[in-house]
């Protein structure tokens, strides 16, 4: 099983929807290359509103859907992990915004039926 406590890096990169890599949309490609370079996690969120260093507001409405909404895709991974992939995303962001922080993990594991957990990965804050 693949888990982890401790201090970790939370790896934020912020791009457009309508951004793309080789014809597909950027922030599926950056999780695909997340998944195959073996991180732990990504997940892309979806924004309703916001703008970045072109001052263009982006925003989706009932009445028009914009589709170049705001993409923001997160993971948590070691520094060590984070770090070697950065040429890569280099590579494949025109415009957008990348930001590290350092996070702790209390608790990271796949989902496991009550009746087969074991208790041997308590979430303990110490």
């Amino acid at each position: 099983m693949h888990g982890f406590k401790g201090v970790r890096t939370l790896m934020r990169v912020h791009v457009g929807a309508n951004d793309q890599w080789h014809g597909k949309p950027l922030y599926e490609s950056i999780v695909e290359l997340l998944r195959r370079e073996h991180f732990a996690g990504a997940t892309v969120f979806r924004g309703i509103l916001g703008f970045g260093a072109s001052a263009r507001v982006h925003q989706g409405s009932w009445f028009r859907l914009s589709s170049d909404l705001p993409i923001v895709i997160e993971c948590v991974e070691t520094e060590e992990k984070i770090t070697a992939i950065l040429p890569r995303l280099d590579e494949m962001i025109g415009g957008g915004l990348i930001t590290l922080e350092q996070v702790r993990v209390i608790m990271y594991r796949a989902d496991v039926p009550e009746h087969e957990r074991t208790g041997s990965w308590p979430i303990v804050v110490p």
